[in-house]
């Protein structure tokens, strides 16, 4: 694949690439994003440098030395040319990044390209978490609505982008994912726990969590539903999900996050 189709596919793909109808205009703030080039923006098509154009996987390698890779989905990578090593050491995230198609490595990778990248921006990563008998009241069921935006299955991970009410305080909110039917292990609730008194104005967070506690699909496709309380009522909705390969443990999940623009909400 050329490097024009491989940019049209891309650019095809919503849920992992900014149409121009999301005005992210707030992330001009790029002071907490790790900028890998303070002399020079480049741009990767007709995305200026303060808006990611992508969200991707930040894989670290075995091979030692702070070596790693971006994994775009299931089956396309981003080696940076301008980074020796992860600012993230050894932890696997997920994050926003702004870069530059370079080119192919070679003949034989054809899923594998070089990239120039001007920022990277990690988002909240976190694992599942244990199901209980009463989980409304252990993770709350505040409203959210998800958007489509940055909402995506892949790569081993389910990437939510929700938008609800935020206080004044700097206090943070809760959110946690849940397989809650013994039935079906691919039915996910979505949980919100907002502290007292958030109920001003509105804006967007991002969070991801890790699907590895979840049962192996053995390489086929299955339906994961996933469920949440919205300011509407209660809501679902169904993905495609494929079991991430290699399934490896992953030693450090990151639990923290930047806080550079207005999808970063103090989340926990």
């Amino acid at each position: 694949m050329n490097i024009t189709k491989l940019i049209n596919s891309i650019k095809s793909l919503p849920q992992r690439i900014a149409g121009k109808a999301m005005t992210l205009a707030v992330m001009a703030s790029a002071a907490a994003m790790v900028s890998c080039d303070n002399d020079e923006y480049v741009y990767y098509q007709d995305y200026p440098p303060h808006r990611p154009n992508a969200m991707v996987t930040v894989r670290p390698e075995t091979g030692g030395g702070g070596t790693f890779h971006m994994q775009l989905d299931d089956s396309t990578s981003l080696k940076a040319l301008n980074m020796k090593s992860s600012p993230y050491g050894d932890k696997e995230v997920r994050a926003f990044v702004n870069f530059k198609m370079m080119a192919q490595q070679n003949d034989a990778d054809k899923r594998v390209f070089d990239v120039y990248v001007n920022w990277i921006d990690s988002v909240l990563t976190k694992p599942m978490a244990e199901s209980f008998d009463n989980n409304a009241i252990v993770y709350g069921e505040d409203p959210v609505e998800i958007m489509r935006g940055w909402t995506v299955v892949e790569d081993g991970y389910f990437t939510i982008h929700f938008r609800t009410r935020w206080g004044a305080g700097d206090e943070p909110h809760r959110v946690n994912l849940v397989a809650d039917n013994p039935q079906n292990p691919y039915e996910l609730t979505f949980h919100h726990d907002a502290p007292s008194g958030a109920d001003g104005y509105w804006g967007d967070a991002v969070v991801a969590f890790r699907l590895d506690k979840l049962p192996d699909t053995k390489g086929k496709y299955v339906d994961l539903k996933i469920k949440w309380t919205s300011f509407s009522g209660k809501k679902d909705v169904t993905f495609k999900y494929c079991t991430r390969k290699p399934a490896a443990n992953i030693e450090g999940l990151s639990m923290t996050q930047d806080s550079g623009n207005d999808l970063h909400k103090r989340l926990e």
